[in-house]
């Protein structure tokens, strides 16, 4: 083997170690106790697995409720952000209509926009429509998502005029070409925007914390959160515990649609 490739695998080997590492002391963490988190030096393995943190997390939590709440509100969050990226990216790319390049362009801005920015004019648009502590005070601000908009813009470019044009000639509406012809191409891309969506809502902490009142309407890393923080102290055990928790659904979801992110990803970078 040459001397070149045995070097980029050496790296490829010490960059996945890198990244890999706080997700391993994350999880051994989380069977540790106490004592031995603070352990210095620290314990790179756990001298003995406990799974105390776990079980006082079950019992003393909603934690159920928690996880139910995430994953709801994402599942349906992605959901709705593929249709609508669907629509406005294919309408964007192959469609003629007055100011398109300019709807399009504020499309982009509002990705340049921070997040914090909108935080307190949506807050009011929400409590005006009495979206306060409810599920579609979580899922209706995210399903606008200028990036997938973008995103499946960039990639419907590449998908020949022809193939419309056949459809159209044929004698298919403007819906059935979208469904059965456009849709099925814009697979791989809807792959990787349904990994980027689950994610950003996943982890949407700092408007979760803001729209959410009730415990029995916290979603899982909110509830972390809280359940951590006890008398002005941090139980790191218990915060390690559902951090790991809380690490499962993204890397099930993402190990799901791992090809097509993949497809999606460098298919988007060559043809876009």
């Amino acid at each position: 083997m040459p001397i070149n490739v045995i070097f980029r695998y050496l790296i490829l080997i010490i960059a996945a170690i890198i990244f890999i590492f706080p997700l391993y002391w994350l999880i051994t963490g989380s069977f540790k106790s106490q004592v031995e988190i603070w352990a210095v030096p620290p314990n790179w393995f756990p001298n003995k697995f406990s799974f105390d943190n776990y079980i006082l997390l079950f019992k003393t939590k909603p934690l159920v409720t928690w996880i139910f709440n995430s994953v709801f509100t994402c599942l349906a969050t992605v959901v709705f952000v593929l249709l609508f990226s669907a629509m406005a990216g294919y309408a964007y790319a192959k469609k003629k209509f007055p100011g398109n390049k300019i709807w399009f362009a504020c499309v982009i801005v509002t990705m340049m926009m921070p997040h914090q920015v909108t935080l307190v004019p949506l807050y009011i648009l929400c409590r005006d429509l009495g979206l306060i502590d409810s599920y579609l005070g979580l899922i209706l601000p995210a399903i606008a998502y200028p990036f997938g908009v973008f995103l499946i813009r960039q990639f419907a470019k590449s998908i020949p005029d022809e193939i419309i044009e056949a459809a159209t000639i044929d004698g298919a509406g403007e819906l059935r070409t979208f469904a059965t012809i456009i849709l099925p191409l814009l697979l791989p891309a809807l792959g990787a925007l349904a990994i980027f969506s689950f994610m950003y809502t996943w982890n949407d902490y700092l408007w979760q914390l803001i729209i959410l009142q009730s415990k029995a309407m916290l979603t899982l890393p909110l509830g972390i959160a809280t359940a951590a923080y006890d008398e002005n102290r941090i139980d790191f055990g218990i915060a390690l515990t559902g951090a790991s928790i809380a690490a499962v659904p993204m890397i099930l979801f993402f190990l799901m649609l791992q090809r097509s992110f993949v497809q999606g990803i460098t298919l988007g970078s060559v043809k876009g």
